[in-house]
């Protein structure tokens, strides 16, 4: 792999993807914006590196110029997508992230014209965010086409990685969001709750601010998305209160403090916790008008873990100019693409340790899935 240049690649998220893809025997360049740090892991790998900021937009494009295509692993997305996707653009070059951010996710799916007039592929979102919540979204609306309104969940605990936790500190005091009749709804943060069985019975969950509710639009069509994650029952107002107190917590020197505090003491689940880690995504396609619904599960291995896999398994996808998978549809399309659609919703059962179940389909239905599982 070596059209591939991976920006952000010293990270704690960045550095799994880059050892994922040297094991595969690709030799992918690692860039970002500290030297030193680009030099130590260029030289651990064996790989070239390349240190750059991306203030200057010439400076970019120069860069990314010979590759056929980059992938972003540097967060806060919000900050990184738009200079690179600019370069992108400018040289004909493809671009994936593993944003989870809903904003990021918005602000790629407006640049679908000009990236299908130039003739590439935007697709972020090719880790844990979010190729297992947007293959199961699929999944289920092939299951049931009609459906008017979609609810996605998400149980997992463990370690988070240093990025993300900047990441979340950055949003801290943000609001929430959901999809209604086609547009992204500001509500605040945990504003509703509905149990939700993952496996072991019911558990409580709350509404967050997960990227499907733009991703899922584009690859379902369903106009209506929610998105829930397992959380004990006091977080509503746990979540509640720093809602409330979001204009505090928005203060760039509170920010700065907790900022410190992540750099200082996180940096992601060790080798024994990705190994043994797990997740589980949960969801439901309801026709609003008929009653009928659809449900399944999906078990993936430890976030972190799926996301090495499922980033370099997508990059070399883009790169390859076709599917690896039981149902070849040549070259993938251009414009801004989810992993259900510039694959397709079984992509996901393709990486280690996922496995899809089917809990309820349409009463008319006689898929041989039904109460099936499929596993990888």
């Amino acid at each position: 792999m070596d059209s591939l240049l991976i920006y952000g690649s010293y990270g704690y998220t960045g550095r799994l993807i880059a050892r994922e893809a040297v094991s595969r025997g690709g030799s992918p360049v690692v860039a970002g914006r500290n030297g030193r740090a680009v030099s130590r892991q260029a030289d651990e790998l064996g790989v070239e590196g390349r240190t750059f900021d991306l203030s200057d937009a010439a400076d970019v494009a120069a860069h990314l110029r010979s590759f056929d295509a980059v992938l972003n692993c540097a967060g806060p997305f919000v900050n990184t997508v738009d200079p690179l996707v600019d370069a992108c653009l400018e040289t004909d070059t493809h671009y994936l992230d593993i944003t989870g951010e809903f904003q990021a996710f918005e602000r790629l799916r407006r640049r679908d014209e000009a990236a299908r007039a130039a003739g590439i592929t935007l697709l972020p979102g090719v880790g844990f965010d979010v190729v297992p919540t947007d293959c199961l979204a699929s999944f289920l609306h092939s299951q049931l086409p009609e459906a008017t309104a979609l609810s996605l969940a998400i149980k997992g605990g463990g370690r988070l990685s240093r990025g993300t936790a900047r990441t979340l500190v950055e949003h801290i005091g943000d609001d929430g969001v959901v999809r209604r009749n086609g547009r992204l709804i500001k509500v605040p943060m945990a504003y509703r709750s509905r149990e939700i069985d993952f496996g072991d019975g019911p558990e409580h969950a709350v509404t967050i601010p997960w990227g499907d509710v733009v991703t899922a639009a584009h690859s379902t069509g369903i106009d209506s998305i929610e998105v829930y994650a397992a959380a004990p029952s006091w977080a509503t107002r746990a979540l509640s209160a720093v809602d409330s107190l979001g204009w505090l917590l928005e203060r760039r020197p509170v920010e700065a403090v907790l900022e410190r505090l992540v750099d200082a003491r996180m940096d992601g689940p060790d080798d024994a916790a990705r190994s043994t880690g797990a997740a589980t995504v949960w969801g439901e396609a309801v026709d609003e008008t008929t009653g009928r619904r659809a449900r399944a599960r999906l078990r993936t291995p430890n976030p972190y873990a799926l996301t090495a896999e499922a980033a370099v398994s997508a990059a070399e996808r883009v790169i390859d100019g076709n599917k690896r998978s039981r149902s070849s549809r040549g070259r993938l399309p251009a414009g801004f693409q989810t992993p259900s659609s510039a694959f397709d919703a079984d992509f996901v059962l393709e990486l280690s340790g996922t496995e899809r179940e089917l809990l309820e389909a349409p009463a008319e239905s006689a898929d041989p899935e039904r109460s099936a599982l499929e596993s990888d």
